[in-house]
């Protein structure tokens, strides 16, 4: 399947207090990760950003775009609109910068079921994860409808295209800890995932 990777590092660490995409993890920052971790697969990477100056670090990666939002201020809904509108691809797997132990295998799952859907996102009972999920282009019409009436939930979109949802029971097989979905949001957040980075040795040296 044609993929490519879009990577949201927009937002504004607020809770953390400052950007959390350059915060180091296990001798890289979170967004280094991200972009070691989802190489591997050889597409295209589109990281969207309100402010591309911030991302200063250097990412080695030969098919790496960076690119602003297009609405600004829109939240990652908005993230998600500019991140399809660079992509070239159909299918986009869509991740926030700041979740360093995605599972490679679920992510490969996910892509493989997204034929025929507009969205294929994880649900964990009453949760879902929007911001681990696959977006087809076919979404570009509605999302920008949503924005337009300054509706910026992620979810509200899912009421208006083809979703395919990933239950627990499949998420278990690639995750059972569900790490994939753990995000750094404040100085805790933090703690815990340089001391879980701890057991990534053989990742780390990659």
């Amino acid at each position: 399947m044609d993929i490519s990777f879009i990577v949201l590092a927009g937002g504004k660490g607020l809770r953390l207090g400052k950007n959390k995409a350059l915060e180091i993890i296990g001798h890289k920052s979170l967004l280094q990760r991200m972009v070691l971790r989802l190489s591997c697969f050889g597409s295209d990477i589109i990281i969207v950003t309100a402010d591309e100056q911030a991302l200063f670090q250097s990412v080695d990666y030969s098919k790496l775009k960076v690119v602003t939002d297009i609405y600004p201020n829109k939240g990652s809904l908005g993230g998600i609109y500019s991140g399809l509108v660079a992509s070239k691809s159909c299918y986009n797997l869509v991740v926030a910068c700041d979740m360093p132990f995605l599972s490679q295998d679920l992510l490969r799952y996910m892509i493989q079921l997204a034929g025929g859907f507009e969205v294929v996102v994880p649900r964990l009972g009453n949760m879902v994860e929007p911001l681990c999920a696959v977006y087809s282009k076919g979404c570009l019409a509605q999302i920008e409808r949503l924005l337009s009436e300054d509706n910026f939930r992620v979810s509200a979109l899912f009421d208006l295209v083809s979703v395919k949802y990933v239950e627990a029971e499949e998420i278990d097989h690639f995750d059972p800890e569900h790490l994939s979905f753990f995000n750094v949001n404040t100085e805790a957040d933090l703690k815990k995932a340089r001391k879980l980075a701890g057991g990534e040795i053989s990742y780390d040296k990659r």
